[in-house]
């Protein structure tokens, strides 16, 4: 459970920096960027599997580019069921879940390896 709420607040410190960096994301608030992490989750979870396999084809012709799209298609459906969270412009949708992707992970990577360390300490004891 724990991982989990580390996941979700690495990925809300990363759409703040990603806020923080285009003009075309907006965050309201700390909140909103919670929300919205939450909603990138489900989002990612349920429709993005959907919408890859519908893509395949396309995908497939343009080498795996067509893919940045699905990322930004699904980047702006959580904009749409976020209040307080809004994506607009090419840059924004293309490039902010890309810069998303990036800065989430090195936070993930850094919150569990914080999460784990003590456990680990455990086991060697």
């Amino acid at each position: 459970m724990l991982l989990y709420l580390l996941s979700i607040l690495a990925t809300a410190l990363s759409l703040l920096l990603v806020d923080a960096i285009f003009p075309g994301v907006v965050l309201a608030d700390f909140p909103a960027a919670m929300v919205a992490a939450i909603a990138i989750g489900i989002v990612n979870g349920i429709i993005k599997p959907v919408l890859f396999i519908l893509s395949l084809p396309i995908t497939i012709l343009t080498l795996g580019l067509f893919s940045l799209v699905v990322n930004g298609l699904c980047f702006w459906l959580a904009s749409l069921v976020t209040p307080g969270f809004a994506v607009h412009g090419f840059w924004a949708f293309i490039v902010g879940p890309i810069v998303l992707s990036v800065v989430s992970t090195a936070l993930n990577n850094f919150f569990v390896g914080r999460a784990l360390k003590p456990q680990a300490k455990e086991i060697e004891g």
